[in-house]
């Protein structure tokens, strides 16, 4: 395999599509090496079936609006690869949804769910539908209207979509029920459910809870104690929050926080219940920004327009959107010497920053083996969904604790080199194997 030769391919076919190309770009250079020693994947043609999807649903979403106006929007559905269970993978609303941005969802996704160890392929969907603004009932119709378009190419052994960005449990239960009253069955075909009727415990922390337990397991690989060091942490929604909740209990002390309109940097610490349960508020007070955050408490300062990376930290997580942290952050990260990176977001920093990271050795971990904690937890509620059963807390997190520390050893494996680990290598390697392995054993299909 020559990583440049099948990138100009890609780059011929899907012209425009960054995110997705990046994505593929990232994997491949990391498995160049072990995939040369598989001349049977090559025979198998494995490389190029795996970076395209098996399948892309594109429909269109009319809907009406509380003033009796016909709105359109678009909808997809990206079943990216099925080796390892049905389709996995969440749906994101919002306006900067694109048919570029989910395939790289979707790619992401097929590895990221191969690391849990859970039977789970990889998809993703969404539209550039966005909940900001909108009423209750718009919102529910519009979920409804999307629904009935997917319906028939989604089901419990087939494809499970989930919540993601501007999606979450409201969203997940509008979508869900008109998904009943379509198929007549109530089974577990969506994820990230209300707890009457069906979801899981912890789902919605699982994500920043998961990170936080990989973060931790990084330090202490590295003789690192995470007690006492200082966070940075972007975004300010269900990930954001999860993960600054689960630092605190840890012993750690996030001083940021951020939103398109700025961060907020607070020295003391987002460390009290109170300051945790208003990142609940802000959220759902649907204006998207932090700044009201120093008005509640006014020790905190809001620095307008810029970006949490500009602090002085031990420990970056990037929680908000794809590539949210760039070369020159990273450089400023590194001159204010932070000693660890992880990405609570998908591909949540740029190529350039990556390639930053990993020449300087700075301690550096990919999200598809930090944030898979979301999808591990999904994959608990549908084994809760198939048993019929419900797990309490303690055993959920439980399990949760244990795929992070799995993920943690995968990466750890493969990617060894003397005393430093290259996560981005090793969760790459790992999650690749399983599903290339899957994918032979299955045949050409």
């Amino acid at each position: 395999m020559r990583v440049n030769d099948i990138m100009t391919q890609l780059e011929a076919k899907h012209p425009g599509e960054s995110e997705y190309l990046q994505a593929v770009r990232e994997v491949l250079v990391s498995i160049e090496d072990v995939y040369n020693q598989h001349p049977e994947f090559e025979k198998a043609g494995i490389i190029e079936r795996i970076v395209e999807p098996d399948r892309v649903f594109t429909f269109r979403v009319p809907w009406v609006d509380d003033h009796g106006k016909v709105q359109v929007n678009i909808g997809y559905r990206v079943q990216f690869n099925g080796a390892i269970g049905p389709y996995k993978g969440g749906i994101r609303f919002h306006s900067s949804v694109t048919l570029s941005s989910l395939k790289f969802l979707g790619f992401e996704q097929t590895f990221k769910n191969a690391l849990t160890t859970l039977p789970m392929g990889g998809g993703k969907g969404g539209s550039d539908f966005s909940t900001r603004g909108r009423s209750q009932a718009e919102i529910m119709r519009f979920c409804q209207a999307f629904v009935m378009e997917l319906w028939r190419n989604i089901g419990p052994d087939t494809d499970v979509p989930a919540g993601d960005i501007g999606v979450g449990g409201r969203e997940v239960g509008y979508m869900f029920g008109m998904y009943k009253k379509l198929a007549r069955e109530h089974t577990g075909t969506f994820t990230g459910k209300g707890m009457s009727f069906g979801g899981s415990r912890l789902r919605p922390e699982a994500t920043g809870f998961g990170a936080l337990y990989f973060v931790d397991k990084m330090c202490a690989t590295h003789q690192i104690s995470l007690i006492g060091k200082t966070i940075a942490v972007s975004g300010f929604g269900n990930v954001a929050w999860g993960a600054v909740t689960k630092a605190t209990e840890l012993g750690a002390r996030v001083v940021t926080i951020s939103g398109p309109d700025g961060y907020v940097y607070d020295e003391e610490g987002i460390n009290t219940q109170e300051k945790i349960d208003y990142m609940l508020e802000l959220r759902n007070s649907g204006n998207d920004v932090v700044e009201p955050y120093v008005e509640r408490f006014p020790n905190a300062v809001f620095h307008p327009g810029r970006k949490p990376w500009e602090c002085k930290v031990d420990i970056a997580l990037p929680c908000a959107i794809q590539n949210e942290l760039n070369l020159e952050d990273a450089r400023r990260l590194k001159a204010n010497g932070v000693i660890l990176v992880a990405e609570v977001s998908n591909m949540g920093c740029t190529a350039e920053a990556v390639d930053f990271f990993l020449e300087n050795e700075l301690l550096f971990a990919p999200g598809k083996a930090v944030n898979a904690g979301g999808v591990a937890c999904s994959g608990l509620e549908m084994t809760q969904n198939a048993m019929h059963i419900s797990w309490s807390n303690e055993e959920v997190d439980r399990w949760l604790h244990q795929i992070m520390s799995d993920i943690h050893e995968q990466c750890v494996v493969h990617g060894q080199n003397g005393e430093y680990v290259n996560y981005v290598k090793g969760a790459n390697i790992a999650g690749f194997m399983k599903v290339a392995d899957a994918m032979m054993a299955q045949g050409v299909v």
